[in-house]
């Protein structure tokens, strides 16, 4: 991640919320390690062979409440210096985290931002990642000022996404 540049001007307003009849997506901030952890550790291997493709990692094999305390620390201090943006997707009443939302600077010049996201496992035949993905793109599009974004469902963008090359 480049640290010289955020990922959004500084006169642009990051949006804080967005509330659907079906979810709550918000800031994500280590406040939500129990239920992050939950929905994690309710979908690892789901996880794992989504992400394995992408970074190479066993992600979230393993992972520890304490080192996604750590992960969430970084995601919130990341969106509090606008490099990048963690939104966890929360049920409304805030009872249960169903996912998170992610928007990243891309290392490819073809786009200005990798939105990605998951969904817990049990969420998956309710159709929430359709409707997720769906509200996202409309989201990306109409109040971000992305004109070039790559937006990526759960494990959607593995092999495709790497033979593109990286130029930035």
């Amino acid at each position: 991640m480049d640290y010289r540049k955020t990922l959004v001007d500084d006169d642009f307003v990051v949006p804080f919320e967005l509330v659907t009849d079906q979810f709550r997506l918000r800031m994500l901030s280590i406040n939500d390690l129990i239920k992050d952890y939950d929905a994690v550790m309710s979908s690892v291997d789901h996880l794992r062979n989504t992400y394995s493709l992408i970074s190479g990692s066993n992600w979230p094999v393993g992972l520890t409440l304490e080192e996604d305390l750590i992960d969430l620390g970084w995601h919130q201090r990341e969106f509090t210096l606008r490099y990048s943006f963690a939104y966890t997707v929360m049920t409304l009443d805030e009872t249960q985290c169903l996912g998170c939302v992610y928007l990243e600077p891309s290392r490819k010049s073809s786009f200005d931002v990798v939105v990605s996201m998951w969904v817990r496992v049990s969420e998956l035949g309710n159709g929430l990642d359709s409707d997720l993905y769906g509200t996202v793109k409309t989201w990306i599009s109409e109040l971000w000022p992305f004109p070039k974004p790559r937006l990526s469902r759960q494990g959607n963008h593995s092999r495709q996404w790497k033979k593109i090359p990286d130029d930035l």
